[in-house]
Order: structure tokens, then C-alpha cells, then sequence
């Protein structure tokens, strides 16, 4: 028998293998993958042929081994179809699990707080990324913010005001004070514009969650839950209000009209991704028209919405919206700010240096 010419025994046996291997898939791949994917068969191919010349005897001799001359004979007509399979698998694989940059993407449920998580955690990010200077005990906390509150009766429908400037100055002195600051608010229809009126308490409030100074908020602890323990603990409910947006609430308040050490800020931030109910606003805008994205929580219970609105690239706190449910009919904006400048100075009433009381 010829070794480079097989019997037609040994072809027909090839055959009968060869038809027992399923035929590779087509895929409709780009022309160049085609090409790519061809040559390293062809490539296979080469190598597979190389192999049984290296180990066949030269033309004209015959072979004394004939069961490895037969595995010689066979490989070339089984390496094709198998070489084609392992790379259809290999295509398979790759068509199937693979996007366009070769990653493998895992197909994830939505998250059911809408991303609210995730949001909060890059907006505690970015708060580490600001730089707070130590407010002093004596100093003022001084904001000014553009706001719109409900002017309607109690029992009557929510009618939101136009739009008016407040400023404030808060105290943060370490003693217990009846005297929390001064404020100034200044719009049409608001009861004694323009006047810097000072607010406080009946009894000598210490610095606390009613009272939140600088110091204060300086000594809350930074690890999240221990920090939501803490605020549990403390904040009091009022009416029908739940216990988590009562905290929903306070927390909202921290971030209002206060300063505070970015890795209290940024605790806050992942304590509040721990409430139960809150959600992401894709797009919502504070009392100044700006645009951002939101953190909210509706209450049941009581028939309010908060949200808190954050620039969508700085992820820095803006201002925030409340809604209320009077009658059953649906929510309504009921008030809404903007923080537009936050800053310490040395005494109340005192304006930063960088402007004046008009701007």
C-alpha cells in the first residue's frame, strides 16, 4: 500500500467518521472575521499535514506499522470538522456572551431603589473631594437661598408662593442659647421683607440635632449604621409621619443650613442609602430652575414627598422639594428651595466679603 495514497478501505472508514461529527454552524460574521478565522485553520490544517509527512514513510515504501498509519490517515479528515468545532464553540461562546469590546456582560435585575444606592454613594465621593475650613465656636454659618413655601390655610389646598431670597446666620456657639440666629427674608408678600429678624427657642437649646453646629456634626460618628442608629435614636416623629422619613427629613434639614466636615457629609450620604423607601429622580429642579438628580422618599402615611436635588455633574447638594397629599387627589409641590452661597462669618448679620446684602 502507497502511505501517501490511502486504500479505499481506509477513505471509506475516514468517511464513515467523518459523518458521524455534526456539521459546523455558519455564522454571519463580518468578511474580516471570516478571513481571521479561516487562516487559523487552514493554519491547524498545515500543522496537522506536516505532522503525518514528518512520520510517513518516503513514496514507494510500505509501511510496516499499519494501525499508526491508519491514525495518520484518519487525523486529516477528522482534524478539519473537529478543528471546526471547537471553533464554532469558541464562536459561540463569543457571540453569545460577549458585547462589542469583548466583555462579558451579566444581565442584572434593576435595582429596586431605582439607582438611588449608587448615586448616593458617588454623591458621598464627591463630598470627600470638597474642601471645608473648621468653623469656630462664636462664628455664623451664613446661607442664602431662594425659597417658595406654601401660603395656603391649613385646612384649605396648598397654594405655593412666588419665589423670595432668605438669608440666615446661625449661631455656633458651644453654650446653650435661646438665641439660635437671625434671618432675613426678603419678597413680595413676605410678612416684614427685608428685615433681619432674630428665631430661636423657649428654653436654652445645647448643639444638637435641633441645633446642629459645626462642632457638633464634627462628632457624629462616620461609620453609616452607627450614625443611623444615632439619628433613630433621636429624631422624634410628628403626626402620622413613619420613623424613616421622619429621619429622611432630618437629614434634609442637616443638609440645608449647615457646614459640616466632608466625612460627616459623606456618612450621611451612606447612612441615608439605608432607609428603607428612598429613590433616584432622574430629573428634578430647585427653587432657582436648576436641573439635576434627585434623592426622594415618599411616606404613606403622612402623604409627603421629599426630594433632594444634587448637580448632575458635581453631584453638589442644590436644594431640595416637598409634596403633600391633601385631599386624595395626588401630590403637589408644597415648597421648594435653593441653596445659592454657604459660608462662615464672624458675627450675625455680617455679609461674606465677596458681596453684598443685594446680591
Amino acid at each position: 500500500m502507497n502511505a501517501a495514497h490511502p486504500s479505499g478501505s481506509d477513505r471509506e472508514e475516514a468517511q464513515k467518521v467523518s459523518r458521524l461529527l455534526p456539521e459546523a454552524p455558519e455564522w454571519d460574521l463580518p468578511r474580516g472575521r471570516h478571513r481571521h478565522h479561516k487562516d487559523i485553520l487552514m493554519q491547524q490544517i498545515d500543522r496537522d499535514h506536516e505532522s503525518v509527512a514528518a512520520t510517513t514513510p518516503p513514496r514507494g515504501e510500505a509501511s510496516t506499522a499499519t494501525t499508526p498509519l491508519r491514525r495518520r490517515l484518519l487525523r486529516p479528515a477528522v482534524a478539519v470538522p473537529v478543528a471546526a468545532l471547537a471553533l464554532t464553540g469558541a464562536l459561540a461562546a463569543t457571540l453569545t456572551f460577549s458585547d462589542d469590546h469583548g466583555a462579558t456582560p451579566v444581565a442584572q435585575a434593576p435595582a429596586p431603589d431605582g439607582g438611588a444606592t449608587v448615586l448616593l454613594n458617588q454623591i458621598a465621593d464627591a463630598s470627600l473631594r470638597t474642601d471645608t475650613a473648621p468653623v469656630k465656636d462664636g462664628q455664623y454659618v451664613y446661607v442664602r437661598s431662594t425659597v417658595r413655601s406654601n401660603e395656603g390655610t391649613f385646612a384649605g389646598p396648598v397654594e405655593l408662593g412666588a419665589p423670595h431670597r432668605r438669608d440666615v446666620w446661625m449661631a455656633q456657639t458651644s453654650k446653650p442659647v435661646k438665641t439660635l440666629g437671625t434671618m432675613r427674608e426678603t419678597g413680595k408678600g413676605v410678612p416684614m421683607s427685608g428685615q433681619r429678624l432674630p428665631y430661636g427657642s423657649t428654653d436654652a437649646l445645647a448643639p444638637g440635632l435641633e441645633r446642629p453646629t459645626y462642632a457638633w456634626l464634627a462628632s457624629l460618628p462616620t461609620e453609616p449604621d452607627k450614625l443611623l442608629d444615632e439619628l433613630y435614636t433621636g429624631t422624634r416623629t410628628t403626626g402620622r409621619e413613619s420613623k424613616d422619613q421622619a429621619v429622611f427629613e432630618k437629614i434634609g434639614s442637616l443638609l440645608d443650613e449647615t457646614v459640616m466636615p466632608p466625612e460627616n457629609a459623606a456618612a450621611l450620604y451612606k447612612a441615608v442609602a439605608r432607609i428603607p423607601g428612598i429613590k433616584r429622580i432622574p430629573d428634578a429642579a430647585d427653587a432657582a430652575g436648576r436641573h439635576g438628580v434627585g434623592i426622594s422618599r415618599q411616606d404613606a402615611r403622612s402623604a409627603v414627598r421629599s426630594e433632594w436635588i444634587f448637580d448632575s455633574e458635581s453631584l453638589t447638594y442644590l436644594g431640595s422639594r416637598s409634596y403633600l397629599d391633601k385631599d386624595g387627589k395626588g401630590m403637589k409641590l408644597a415648597g421648594t428651595n435653593a441653596i445659592l452661597r454657604r459660608t462662615v462669618v464672624d458675627k450675625s448679620g455680617a455679609m461674606p466679603a465677596d458681596t453684598t446684602a443685594d446680591s
